[in-house]
């Protein structure tokens, strides 16, 4: 009985409820599909919205390519008014060389360096530039070269003699004894009206405080220490030197940012550098330096004097000239120079190629004036560190310059191109089997000879004289520090933004800036 109710109940009510079932699922299939569609539609609506937003906004692909810079560089020419010059797209494969191949067969032109616009490093209407020249004791200088004061004079009378700088490699380093005579002699009567540089009197009109320490010569000849001396006398100096100028009021108005100190010389200023950094290093290179101490924002490279003789009326040309690539010098070097050791194990072996070790020493300078002036391309490879002279002794030489040194900075490349006359190759590529010689091989006639030219053109930068005449490298120095002067100025007027309201026995304090923020 309970079976057969229980049955009956059930399928009594089995087919009402079935059509209601049925009829609920229908409408849930549909409300489904319906809000699918809906959703569907909703969704792009917003995303074909938002295509019309960004249409709207002048922004296809999310990148305008209009607004990214052009690949031009701004050079000053003669007359001061910027020029364009399309920038060079260098080919890595051939590791960075910079001066463009003939066009032959017919290929797509490339822009030689004749259609180029020449940089002009002589500006017109310049300023000249105005500085004060510290009258430090003759320890600081010219008795460094056996100079003898009489009296209280601090400098000699260049009028009757102009003192020597020692010879050989001293020479190289001898940028603070051409500058501080430059400035003596901008007070003689009759100075050219063309320089660069003046000396005046009142440090409060002065662009710039140039501190006369001839810190190279005094690392070359005292830094060793004698034995009845606790200190050498070169160190002792460096310290006499920070002791008097961070003294003096000029140094505490600017916290000693407008002055000009000179280390040239990769060793020189060693102990004194830490404590002067604010001020603008006259440098070779940044090798031995870290970046907050020493860097190219603030401070200023200068060329080494080259020591070879200047190649005067050079009537040579590529046929006559039979050495392929020069090099000579010291082959075993410490810190990056190891790429000399292994380019001699490469190139040892090829018949128009010298490498080989030299020195000053017995004939050496000549020696090495006579294979530049007979070679086409000359080396100049980093050693203990980024720079050397050999560079300039080549550009004297009118022997293209072949760069291998991935750190190096060069003087005013900020005005002056180099890739117009020298050669420039990653250390990683030169020290491939037959990469360069390869590649030096494969430069010819036509586009050495423009090069040549080129250096024959530039060679007066590089060129230390006295008197100093418009263009030489006395003059270029001096214009590639005037460039400084208004980035110094912003710098110290935005140091004394609070000076004012500082109360004054804490002045002193607060100019003094900390090297680790201060660029």
């Amino acid at each position: 009985m309970f079976v057969r109710i229980h049955c009956s109940v059930f399928g009594m009510g089995s087919t009402p409820m079935a059509e209601r079932n049925s009829s609920a699922s229908s409408l849930v299939i549909v409300s489904r599909k319906s809000f699918f569609c809906l959703f569907t539609f909703t969704s792009l609506l917003f995303i074909m919205s938002w295509f019309f937003v960004l249409r709207s906004s002048g922004r296809p692909q999310f990148i305008d390519h209009g607004l990214l810079p052009s690949s031009k560089q701004f050079f000053v020419t003669e007359n001061g008014n910027p020029e364009t010059r399309i920038q060079n797209n260098v080919d890595h494969s051939v590791g960075n060389r910079s001066i463009l191949r003939d066009n032959k067969g017919g290929e797509e032109e490339e822009e030689t360096p004749e259609k180029l616009v020449d940089v002009k490093c002589n500006a017109g209407d310049k300023q000249t530039l105005r500085v004060f020249l510290y009258d430090l004791h003759p320890e600081f200088h010219f008795e460094l070269l056996d100079w003898k004061p009489s009296g209280e004079s601090v400098w000699p009378d260049i009028r009757t003699k102009i003192l020597d700088y020692p010879g050989g490699l001293n020479l190289q380093h001898s940028i603070e004894y051409w500058l501080t005579l430059d400035l003596l002699a901008s007070e003689l009567p009759g100075s050219t009206s063309a320089r660069s540089a003046i000396r005046v009197r009142n440090s409060s009109e002065a662009d710039v405080l140039f501190v006369p320490f001839f810190s190279s010569l005094s690392y070359n000849r005292y830094s060793k220490v004698n034995p009845h001396q606790k200190k050498s006398r070169n160190n002792f100096l460096q310290e006499k030197l920070v002791t008097f100028l961070t003294a003096q009021p000029e140094w505490k108005r600017s916290g000693g940012r407008d002055h000009i100190v000179l280390a040239h010389h990769p060793n020189s200023m060693l102990k004194a550098r830490m404590k002067l950094w604010p001020a603008m290093f006259i440098l070779s290179d940044f090798g031995r330096y870290p970046p907050n101490i020493a860097n190219v924002e603030k401070d200023v490279i200068a060329p080494y004097k080259h020591v070879i003789r200047r190649y005067v009326n050079d009537k040579s040309d590529f046929d006559s000239r039979p050495t392929l690539l020069y090099f000579q010098g010291a082959i075993y070097r410490k810190d990056g120079g190891y790429a000399r050791q292994e380019l001699f194990y490469l190139l040892k072996d090829e018949k128009d190629v010298h490498f080989s070790f030299g020195s000053v020493q017995k004939g050496g300078i000549n020696s090495a004036s006579q294979g530049m002036h007979s070679s086409k391309f000359c080396l100049n490879i980093a050693g203990d560190t980024p720079s050397s002279n050999r560079l300039f002794d080549a550009i004297a030489s009118h022997c293209v310059p072949v760069i291998i040194s991935d750190d190096i900075e060069l003087p005013y490349e900020d005005v002056l191109d180099y890739s117009q006359f020298c050669i420039f190759v990653r250390t990683s590529d030169a020290i491939k089997k037959n990469f360069l010689i390869n590649l030096i091989r494969s430069i010819g006639k036509d586009e050495w000879t423009r090069m040549w030219k080129k250096l024959q053109e530039v060679e007066n930068f590089f060129e230390f004289q006295y008197p100093s005449k418009e263009g030489d490298a006395v003059q270029m120095i001096w214009q590639a520090i005037a460039r400084k002067v208004p980035s110094i100025k912003m710098k110290i007027n935005r140091s004394r933004r609070y000076s004012r309201f500082v109360p004054h026995k804490d002045r002193g304090l607060s100019s003094v800036p900390s090297p680790n923020n201060f660029w």
